[in-house]
């Protein structure tokens, strides 16, 4: 800046009250002062002004990892909205552990973000209790945080698999087992009630939870599944992840779908619709999860507002019906499959 101030033919604080708009300057001084941070490639150094400022204009973005499409689109929304903002976003990942999400968590905090962003780990958000966090702008996405203050966003996780476990109900399944990820997770145990309420309202017996921890023992719990004796006709997935182990599994067991064993679940991806069979899932709106979690960010941000109690936004689903369930193709009335609404009456609490 002293570089800049010399070569411009003004004082350093001129530089300085130019670049943070605190003052008014003529265009004249002005027009030297940006001709010279042009020559001299001059930027600004970004941490020794948030060490001046009540603002840093970063925010912090915890994901449990980034190899989940899901979590990705969340995060590409959550920057979109960041730069709208002029903010820029340091993303970090827990890998679903509670102790490594609270040692991110505080590292944001040294690094004076405006605030945060999280997708909770299990039983993990205990920590933001702390009196480190008393002051901090917090959002949770997709998993609600157990501390009421923050705001969160979610999906009507079980309305939407009841209305996919009901839609293989109709098609005459009797036997459906649910498959997911660590059944520790929100939307796990959510999307697990809504298969119960599913079967048990049409008078089956629900099965336990079945977890698929990978690819490999996806294979063996699919083979253990089909050579019981009295096997499943379908099987639904809990997210995208639980999907393409399946789809793995199908593949090595050489299962036809939907011949003899139908399947659907929930969340829809890129080649969901293009597979051979094409699936049938309930589709979430992802990025719109992302963009809302950080408007509501940003509105707590703009009013320096830490309330004694959040608001949680649940967001509606629908189930997009493919060939994967069952159905006849011809009965799809366009290439990307057959939206229906699901009705939004759950709160996930």
């Amino acid at each position: 800046m002293a570089d800049v101030a010399k070569l411009a033919g003004v004082g350093k604080m001129t530089v300085s009250r130019l670049l943070s708009g605190s003052a008014n300057v003529s265009k004249d001084t002005a027009d030297r002062v940006h001709r010279a941070i042009r020559m001299l490639n001059y930027q600004p150094n970004e941490l020794a002004r948030s060490l001046r400022s009540v603002h840093s204009n970063t925010i912090a973005l915890i994901l449990p990892y980034l190899y989940d499409p899901f979590f990705a689109t969340c995060a590409h929304a959550v920057s979109t909205v960041a730069s709208q903002h002029g903010y820029s976003v340091l993303i970090t990942t827990s890998n679903e552990k509670t102790e490594e999400e609270q040692k991110q968590a505080s590292l944001m905090l040294r690094r004076r973000i405006d605030g945060m962003i999280i997708i909770p780990a299990p039983h993990g958000d205990g920590y933001l209790r702390g009196g480190e966090f008393a002051r901090v702008h917090v959002v949770t996405m997709d998993r609600p945080a157990a501390d009421t203050r923050f705001d969160s966003v979610v999906v009507n996780n079980r309305g939407g698999t009841r209305a996919g476990v009901t839609h293989l109900i109709e098609h005459g399944h009797h036997r459906i087992a649910f498959l997911g990820l660590n059944k520790s997770l929100y939307t796990m145990q959510a999307r697990y009630s809504g298969y119960r309420e599913a079967m048990s309202k049409a008078g089956l017996q629900p099965e336990s939870y079945v977890e698929c921890t990978s690819e490999e023992a996806t294979v063996t719990t699919v083979h253990s599944l089909l050579t019981e004796s009295k096997p499943p006709t379908a099987l639904f997935a809990a997210n995208n992840l639980t999907m393409r182990y399946l789809l793995h599994a199908s593949k090595v067991l050489k299962i036809d779908i939907p011949g003899q064993i139908a399947l659907a679940g929930f969340d829809d991806f890129d080649i969901a619709d293009v597979l051979q069979p094409a699936l049938t899932v309930v589709r979430q709106p992802v990025y719109q999860i992302g963009e809302m979690a950080a408007n509501l960010l940003f509105q707590r941000i703009s009013r320096g507002e830490y309330p004694t109690k959040g608001h949680r936004v649940v967001l509606p689903v629908e189930l997009v019906i493919r060939r994967s369930c069952g159905c006849d193709p011809q009965g799809i009335s366009n290439v990307r499959g057959k939206p229906q609404a699901v009705a939004q009456n759950d709160d996930e609490d």
